[in-house]
């Protein structure tokens, strides 16, 4: 079993910035895909990025160029660089790995993000 915990959310203003990060325990691969999702009141959860052990990153398009996601493979820590925070990607984050040979998700309890206008 995986346990991830996230940290790092808060209030900003609208042009600001924010770093979370996620730290994984328990059974954890490094092989294991990482990223983080977004809900926001009323709307589908949304994929905002996920990272490869490799450093192979793929990114939500609506977070493109202003977010940036990367890894510490050793110790088994993502984080999401947060830049030009918009009123729209006022969220709950959530972070996630999953296991590439059966394709199960573990998911951490996530951290709210506000951006102010």
């Amino acid at each position: 079993q995986v346990q991830l915990v996230e940290s790092g959310g808060g209030l900003v203003q609208t042009g600001g910035s924010l770093r979370l990060s996620c730290a994984a325990s328990g059974s954890i691969l490094t092989n294991d895909i990482m990223g983080w999702y977004r809900q926001a009141p009323g709307k589908q959860r949304e994929l905002v990025a996920s990272i490869t052990s490799g450093g192979t990153a793929d990114y939500g398009a609506s977070v493109e160029g202003r977010f940036t996601i990367s890894r510490d493979n050793p110790k088994n820590t993502v984080y999401l660089q947060m830049n030009s925070l918009k009123p729209e990607d006022t969220a709950v984050y959530m972070c996630y790995s999953r296991r590439r040979a059966t394709a199960s998700y573990s998911w951490g309890l996530g951290t709210q993000v506000t951006v102010s206008s």
